[in-house]
């Protein structure tokens, strides 16, 4: 049997999603009306897929405990997780090169990679598993196998792929309205699903013949990586000034458009590229005022908006066609028209070094998550949970001096050495400079309120002793 790879891309900044998705919470961490977010339901799909019985991902260093945490409420059947991590973003040639090497060394020559983006939907998957089966068996004889989805209409968001009998014919940027539809009326245009598959030398192969510079580069990152292993999950971290030199391109650009080897299959499994509100919009039942809500609202004369909140009650009055998302430090409305301008919002907030851009309220780390609940000169108040069996390790703060009460579980407390435990309605005081631990030995989560003070609040007012 062909050992099959799935493979899922994952990151992205957040931009067009924004203020839900932020560049430390991309889109692929979006929680839909069904409650799994889409970097799940591509777990999902991998799993249907991986006949080794491990999926592989590729995505930023930062995002790997988040993924983690998804793809533990989702991996019923306890598959292998293999991470490739990168320092930061270089594009899909170089996360290709980094995937093909990878897979290649660790599962063979002949190993089959399905590579696809983990902020799409299929709403069929046992179609995308059918022509996912067509594209392995492409990939075995050799073919570097492309997915084109049979267009519902004429879209000017997507690339398209123009085909004959199998056969790649060309690739097509971002046509106009008019050209779309002349596309549509053809039969034989294909939106280009950012979706490939092929047998890790078969890439290896084109890349060293089309674009040496970009394999050379990643391979050095590869062997210089970091690599761990941690319960099921196997992580190789890339080395940052190798990976960083790499040049930054598509695959599309590196590999497709030169490749004499392509095949395309054609699915229709319901895709989707959920690239704006508008889209994630048409996930939800309108109203016959073709309203769509997600969260609670109360909408009077409103006609043909979507409003998007997690916590408050959002109300409107006589108002049309608008986007209305509510995230805990920003809210966005816009006409509905203009919902693909959200990326040049979140753009100006970037220039501009607003970190509502990068970071949501929440910030999660490796042994649970924080939540700056209030802050102003002088103190900051904080939510902290930590996981089971989890600590945040032992530290000193310099400049600024902690107050915790537990709100729930048990809190074992390390301070200048001293051990102690607190429950729930106990609390304790961190003086300045007193070296301290707090970790989680119950079942359920703890759940910690922590008062800072002092002048100098700052994240990185922390000292590791070693």
């Amino acid at each position: 049997m062909t050992v099959v790879i799935p493979t899922i891309m994952s990151g992205g900044t957040g931009a067009r999603l924004w203020p839900v998705s932020r560049e430390t919470y991309p889109k692929p961490f979006f929680r839909l009306a069904d409650g799994l977010s889409l970097l799940q339901h591509a777990f999902l799909r991998a799993s249907k897929l991986a006949s080794g019985g491990t999926v592989l991902t590729i995505t930023n260093a930062e995002l790997y405990f988040g993924t983690e945490e998804d793809y533990a409420e989702v991996n019923s059947e306890g598959l292998a997780r293999h991470y490739l991590l990168e320092p930061e973003g270089r594009d899909t040639a170089a996360a290709t090169a980094a995937v093909s090497l990878y897979v290649q060394k660790v599962f063979g020559d002949d190993a089959v990679v399905i590579l696809f983006p983990a902020d799409h939907l299929m709403n069929d998957l046992e179609a995308f598993v059918r022509c996912a089966r067509e594209a392995v068996h492409h990939a075995g004889q050799g073919r570097l196998v492309t997915f084109g989805v049979e267009p519902t209409r004429p879209e000017t968001g997507y690339g398209y792929i123009e085909a004959d009998s199998g056969r790649v014919l060309r690739f097509v940027e971002k046509p106009d309205e008019a050209t779309a539809r002349e596309y549509l009326r053809y039969g034989n245009f294909y939106w280009n699903a950012g979706i490939f598959c092929f047998a890790a030398k078969t890439m290896v192969n084109l890349q060293q013949r089309l674009c040496p510079d970009i394999l050379d580069c990643v391979r050095q990152a590869l062997e210089n990586g970091e690599k761990t292993a941690i319960g099921g999950a196997v992580q190789t971290r890339l080395d940052p000034n190798r990976f960083r030199s790499t040049r930054k391109t598509s695959v599309d650009y590196a590999v497709l458009e030169k490749a004499d080897n392509l095949a395309v299959v054609t699915c229709a499994a319901g895709w989707s590229d959920i690239g704006s509100w508008n889209a994630i919009s048409e996930l939800t039942p309108a109203d016959d005022a073709g309203n769509r809500t997600t969260g609670a609202a109360l909408m009077l004369e409103s006609r043909n908006c979507y409003i998007h909140n997690d916590t408050r009650l959002v109300a409107t009055i006589g108002v049309e066609d608008l986007l209305i998302i509510d995230s805990d430090d920003a809210l966005l409305v816009a006409a509905r028209k203009d919902a693909q301008k959200v990326k040049q919002a979140f753009d100006q907030l970037k220039t501009a070094e607003n970190p509502v851009y990068y970071r949501h309220r929440t910030i999660y780390r490796p042994w649970g998550n924080y939540t700056v609940l209030e802050e102003g000169e002088g103190f900051k108040i904080k939510r902290t949970v930590v996981k089971p069996g989890a600590f945040v390790g032992e530290h000193r703060h310099q400049h600024r001096s902690e107050h915790w009460v537990v709100l729930r579980g048990t809190a074992d407390i390390r301070k200048s050495g001293q051990e102690s435990q607190l429950f729930a309605g106990q609390s304790t005081f961190i003086a300045a400079g007193e070296t301290h631990r707090l970790g989680n030995a119950g079942q359920e989560p703890l759940i910690v309120i922590e008062v800072q003070s002092g002048a100098y609040l700052s994240e990185d007012d922390v000292v590791h002793d070693d």
